[in-house]
């Protein structure tokens, strides 16, 4: 029996539910979860032997310089990560990915340039991310995306110039955010975190010290006073015009379609073109400033820098929709008709369809030359047509006069 009772509390102590690095203290808290502490003791690696079951390290105010793929693999149930006061400049991707239950993590007061945001994927029960106090410039796009429990987030004191818009939509459980003492440009691209942050419940903690370091003229200024005026969101507006092509071996018809845009900054014009048998996307002018085409050959479809559209010998193969998107850093407009020739059967109901529930019902009619509805109350149609004419003389072929009618019938998008 007492052979037995000595093998029983041998195995108990060599258990890894009490398995501890000699230079870290271990116990277990009244709530069940085994504590690592490790703080305060010259480290410049994560300790090995740490127990699997262990839920709460702490490694703060250590020597650590780099957190490798296989640095915590030892320790998948951990809830509570504690690396600030360290010189990490380094983590490698997939560091972090192991850790699905992970809640806390502390970062901060390191040297961090870069961060393995992609890690952030699996840690979907993470509540506190601090990365404040390092070196980082930039936070992509859709980073903290699915951080649905995230509470609080500090990346202040970095080297942030900018964020990207949406940066901090799909946090819904966010209350608390530290962006202060980041050199922000506070150009048009920013604008949104203004609106953003006065239209959420966010507490923005020390928003008087959240500056602009450029541009000159606003330096020093609150980020979230950035002056309305400078940043204008897009309008557009979409006239069309028809006429005649140039004689040539067609004769045919060409179409024009005109995008006035306005904005501050200047929007960029875009078109996006979708017929029965392509989808063109056209970012920028196609034609020279010359009247050549730039490089990439002869062009179908002609972009001005004006913001002029030209399709030349205008046909059934091309009936579709023609959409104008304005573009600047505050934001994107866009306005489209559809156009078809008539003698075709049918040929509203021919026309390719973007998602229908991104319309709106409405619209009103227009002569020809009006502008297109700028409100995007539903798109138009505009249906062209050919008078046949008499035959040419001398050479026995019919003549078709070019005769234009424009008709802009508002379509209801259900």
């Amino acid at each position: 029996m007492r052979l037995l009772l000595g093998v029983l509390a041998l195995v108990t102590l060599l258990s890894p539910g009490l398995a501890c690095p000699s230079l870290c203290s271990c116990s277990t808290k009244k709530n069940g979860r085994l504590l690592a502490e490790c703080a305060y003791r010259e480290l410049r690696d994560v300790p090995r032997g740490l127990s699997p079951n262990v839920t709460i390290l702490t490694l703060s105010a250590n020597r650590l310089g780099r957190l490798g793929r296989a640095s915590l693999a030892e320790v998948p149930e951990l809830q509570s990560l504690w690396l600030g006061y360290n010189h990490i400049s380094s983590v490698e991707p997939g560091a972090f990915a192991a850790l699905p239950h992970l809640k806390n993590l502390d970062l901060s007061h390191n040297r961090l340039a870069d961060f393995p945001w992609q890690d952030l994927r699996n840690l979907s029960a993470l509540q506190i991310l601090k990365l404040s106090n390092n070196r980082l410039t930039t936070v992509p796009q859709g980073a903290l995306a699915g951080l649905r429990e995230l509470r609080s987030l500090w990346l202040n004191d970095n080297e942030l110039a900018t964020l990207a818009r949406g940066t901090f939509e799909g946090l819904p459980a966010l209350a608390q955010l530290q962006l202060f003492h980041n050199p922000f440009n506070c150009s048009c691209k920013l604008f949104w975190l203004k609106e953003w942050a006065h239209d959420t419940s966010v507490v923005l903690s020390r928003a008087g010290s959240t500056l602009c370091a450029a541009p000159a003229r606003l330096r020093g200024r609150p980020v979230t006073d950035i002056p309305g005026a400078l940043c204008v969101p897009p309008s557009a507006q979409l006239t069309y015009l028809s006429g005649p092509a140039a004689a040539g071996p067609r004769d045919g018809l060409t179409l024009t379609l005109h995008c006035s845009v306005a904005g501050s900054p200047p929007p960029e014009i875009r078109w996006q073109i979708r017929t029965a048998k392509r989808r063109v996307d056209i970012h920028g002018p196609t034609v020279a400033r010359d009247g050549g085409a730039k490089a990439g050959g002869r062009q179908r479809f002609l972009a001005f820098k004006n913001g002029t559209m030209a399709i030349p010998d205008f046909g059934k193969e091309d009936e579709g929709t023609y959409t104008c998107v304005a573009v600047n850093d505050v934001g994107t407009r866009d306005v489209s008709v559809n156009v078809a020739l008539a003698g075709s059967a049918n040929p509203a109901e021919e026309l390719p369809r973007d998602d229908p529930q991104a319309g709106h019902p409405g619209g009103h009619s227009c002569t020809k030359g009006d502008e297109l509805d700028p409100s995007g109350m539903g798109e138009k149609l505009v249906i062209v047509y050919r008078v046949a004419g008499q035959a040419r003389s001398g050479v026995g072929a019919q003549e078709f006069h070019l005769g234009i009618l424009l008709l802009a019938l508002g379509l209801l998008l259900w």
